[in-house]
């Protein structure tokens, strides 16, 4: 499975709005802490811990129990400057936050939307899919 996450609007300086594609199909909302990465600089130069998206690139997403949320999840591997990426209902340091719909300063139905994206990633792995997510 290829996920793709086309950021497409950055509000106030403190949120990215973007949209998720699962193999070209428009699957949900996304929203992410202020992009800061700067081309060809080490993430250790432009990254503010707790305040920055990921990095543009591609990666490999498995699922895996997160003990913080106690709760399984997609987990982005092998992300530069981060650490334990995930895609969930509410961010942390360069979490992806999922919802059906925008609203001014967040997104509406979070749970529907990650539950439905779960089960998605989780249907491809089952099936001995790699998944991968590519951030533009």
């Amino acid at each position: 499975m290829q996920i793709e996450l086309k950021r497409d609007q950055i509000q106030d300086g403190h949120l990215t709005f973007g949209k998720f594609y699962l193999d070209g199909v428009l699957a949900c909302e996304a929203l992410e802490p202020p992009v800061r990465e700067l081309e060809g600089v080490p993430v250790t130069n432009w990254k503010v811990r707790g305040d920055t998206a990921i990095p543009r690139g591609r990666y490999r997403v498995i699922i895996n129990h997160s003990r913080q949320l106690d709760a399984d999840t997609p987990l982005l591997l092998n992300v530069p400057g981060f650490e334990g990426v995930r895609v969930f209902t509410s961010g942390f340091d360069g979490w992806i936050t999922v919802g059906v719909e925008r609203a001014s300063q967040g997104l509406l139905h979070r749970r529907e939307a990650f539950r439905e994206l779960l089960q998605d990633v989780h249907d491809a792995l089952n099936a001995g899919d790699q998944v991968w997510i590519t951030v533009k």
